[in-house]
């Protein structure tokens, strides 16, 4: 597949196949490392597109000075911007546009989902792990970097929506 660069420096692939990733899972189920592994998948010139024009997550707008800082009354805000990023990604017709969010209910997903079929993407919807599982739900809880609760994480397992 043939890449050329834009006077903005952006890569762009010639015939290429425009897909959209939504994943989904709870706090530590290996969402982000998938996408790394996907990522580190693809040819260099797309690697480097990716991280910088097609990646989206809302924890990555937590991150302050090299420190992620949660603050629950920034999330609707944040889920706002992040959702708006990935939309203007699609507009740019980026060749792989990725949400990397836990995407627990169906609402939380669908206008990612629907922007994205609307712009002409094919949509992989990707679950991580078992959610409903307890064993993974107290791995989640073990590894998870942003310190959800098992408790917490129980919670969100249990209202996971299975499509």
């Amino acid at each position: 597949m043939k890449a050329e660069v834009d006077s903005n420096k952006n890569v762009r692939f010639k015939n290429a196949i425009k897909q959209a990733i939504i994943m989904r899972g709870l706090p530590g189920g290996g969402k982000s490392y998938w996408v790394e592994q996907f990522i580190a998948s693809q040819p260099l010139d797309r690697r480097l597109n990716i991280k910088r024009m097609g990646y989206f997550s809302t924890d990555a707008l937590f991150i302050q000075q090299g420190k992620y800082h949660f603050d629950a009354r920034k999330l609707p805000e944040y889920h706002q911007i992040n959702l708006s990023l990935f939309i203007a990604a699609l507009a740019r017709e980026e060749p792989i546009v990725i949400c990397d969010n836990t995407n627990v209910c169906h609402w939380e997903y669908i206008a990612y989902k629907t922007a994205a079929e609307a712009l002409g993407y094919r949509v992989k919807v990707i679950i991580v792990g078992d959610p409903k599982s307890p064993e993974h739900q107290l791995l989640c809880s073990q590894r998870n970097q942003h310190n959800v609760s098992h408790s917490q994480i129980v919670k969100m397992a249990n209202n996971f929506e299975i499509d």
